[in-house]
């Protein structure tokens, strides 16, 4: 997990803990770092502004001060629990993980009327979500893609042929259940849709994305579009996967 994404998920479990309070052995142990990250990451908190506290001792740990959360936000249960099946069902989706602290997030500043209606209507929806990659290789990938920079690679294709091989991340696209990074591969200077099952290892480099953009991808179906927060569709993302494109 990076930096940004721990100390984001570290503010959510300090708020969660509300005037319990939390402490840093046990924040170690959710985060697998050392004691002193985690205080190295609580200092970084307070002095971008976050309104913590402390209580030495024996019982003793770290908070949020009252009102330094959300506001409540209005969420019927059938939209929170839209949310939460959406989240649930794709867990091998690019930034679920964020998602999924999103949703919990949500919940959390829902009325409790609200929220246990939610809770209970959730119970009646089940899902056999496909089994995620490990979290580095997913981390890498989403690094690469969010900051554009090359992503190494260790593959293998559905032939059983493993190779290494630097790719710049250009789109990542949802077809027929599967999951694709779809980029550059300098190894064949050519586009390529890379299976996200079949990637072994990933590693972010330093080196900076050349600017391919998703219109060299290709044609997408007309059923394709992108992932859009707002009302309407801008344009559409490919999914269209070539038969033996990762050779």
């Amino acid at each position: 997990m990076r930096r940004a994404e721990r100390l984001h998920a570290l503010t959510e479990t300090l708020r969660r803990s509300g005037t319990r309070g939390v402490s840093a052995e046990r924040l170690a142990r959710e985060f697998e770092v050392s004691v002193r990250t985690v205080k190295r990451d609580l200092d970084a908190l307070e002095n971008s502004g976050a309104p913590l506290w402390s209580r030495p001792g024996p019982g003793g740990g770290y908070g949020l001060v009252d009102g330094g959360s959300l506001r409540p936000v209005t969420l019927s249960p059938t939209q929170a629990v839209a949310l939460m099946a959406a989240v649930s069902a794709a867990p091998d989706a690019p930034y679920a993980d964020l998602a999924a602290a999103g949703i919990r997030k949500i919940m959390d500043v829902l009325d409790p009327a609200t929220r246990a209606h939610a809770h209970e209507l959730a119970e009646r929806i089940w899902v056999q979500a496909p089994p995620a990659p490990s979290r580095a290789t997913r981390s890498a990938l989403e690094e690469g893609m969010a900051e554009q920079r090359v992503i190494r690679l260790r593959y293998t294709a559905q032939d059983g042929v493993t190779t290494a091989r630097d790719v710049e991340p250009v789109l990542f696209a949802s077809t027929s259940g599967r999951w694709y990074l779809v980029g550059w591969c300098r190894l064949r200077d050519a586009m390529r849709w890379f299976a996200v099952s079949r990637i072994e290892r990933a590693r972010v480099t330093t080196m900076a994305c050349s600017g391919h953009t998703v219109d060299e991808v290709g044609e997408p179906p007309e059923n394709a579009r992108p992932v859009h927060g707002g009302g309407g569709v801008t344009r559409s993302a490919p999914t269209r996967v070539p038969g033996t494109r990762t050779r």
